[in-house]
């Protein structure tokens, strides 16, 4: 499984055709299909290329994050 840094990660933001990745509990997901995540943007509160474990506390739904494939962990 490839290693990201969050500066690496950061790389995959969902802008100009890159993939949208991002982390949650030391895990990276590829969240470029889905249609919550149009352009790296997700509902106009996060941007992908991201940490999300902290803010996901505050999310309004479960772990969905989990549902994507799995690319990688962070370091």
């Amino acid at each position: 499984m490839r290693e990201f840094t969050i500066e690496e990660l950061k790389e995959f933001n969902g802008t100009g055709g890159k993939p949208a990745y991002v982390a949650y509990k030391g895990i990276v997901y590829d969240v470029t299909e889905s249609a919550m995540w149009d352009d790296g943007d997700h509902e106009g509160m996060h941007s992908a290329g991201m940490d999300l474990t902290e803010a996901h506390e505050e999310a309004p739904h479960d772990e969905h994050i989990v549902d994507f494939p799995e690319v990688g962990k962070l370091v």
